[in-house]
């Protein structure tokens, strides 16, 4: 355990994602790794949502709930992320010519990122929140999207903007309106203070 977590028993973190480990880490929390057994695109199509908040909050809880279903008496954390742009939901790019679709569709536009997570403790919905975040990516050229997508390599189609805004991903913006933790798909400051309420933090 470390110094900042006050719990019995380390979180779950329903989540394969390096980058939310690596959040979590540095903020000092104890946690395992459970990923989720769900099917991410069947439970989107068959809650008839259609909006990318909703979709996010809801794959969140789903993944919290399946791992909670199988670890008794723990805080489990589920996050998913969405990215909407222009009433078009984009899903992770399959492979490069899908990264570079992606980034013809979003080049000089303003698309929304959805963070959405859920705390789920032995089946009941403890907490749930989602954060937004607009992201304006410059005009890209032909040229620039090639080079781009040589040098960010297989990156580029493991998140659902074909960037990843920590690495490389960061020259293909102009503007960025919202919170580093929501970009990155944990919300962390309204995690943290859901977790400090129910007095699992020293902090």
């Amino acid at each position: 355990m470390t110094a900042v977590w006050r719990g019995s028993n380390p979180l779950i973190l329903a989540s394969r994602s390096q980058v939310r480990q690596a959040l979590l880490a540095n903020a000092g929390l104890s946690f395992e790794t459970v990923p989720a057994a769900i099917d991410e695109r069947a439970i989107q199509r068959s809650s008839g949502l259609a909006r990318g908040d909703e979709i996010a909050v809801r794959l969140a809880c789903e993944k919290a709930r399946e791992v909670s279903s199988r670890s008794a008496g723990r805080y489990v954390i589920g996050a998913d992320q969405t990215l909407e742009c222009e009433d078009r939901l984009f899903n992770k790019p399959a492979g490069r010519a899908g990264a570079a679709e992606h980034l013809r569709a979003l080049s000089g536009r303003t698309h929304t990122l959805h963070a959405g997570i859920a705390i789920v403790r032995d089946g009941k919905l403890l907490f749930e929140n989602v954060s937004v975040a607009r992201m304006t990516m410059r005009e890209l050229s032909e040229e620039a999207i090639e080079a781009y997508l040589n040098a960010a390599g297989d990156a580029a189609t493991a998140s659902v903007g074909a960037y990843q805004l920590e690495k490389l991903g960061v020259h293909l913006f102009s503007r960025i309106d919202g919170d580093h933790f929501t970009i990155l798909g944990l919300p962390l400051l309204p995690l943290l203070a859901f977790l400090r309420g129910q007095g699992l933090l020293s902090l």
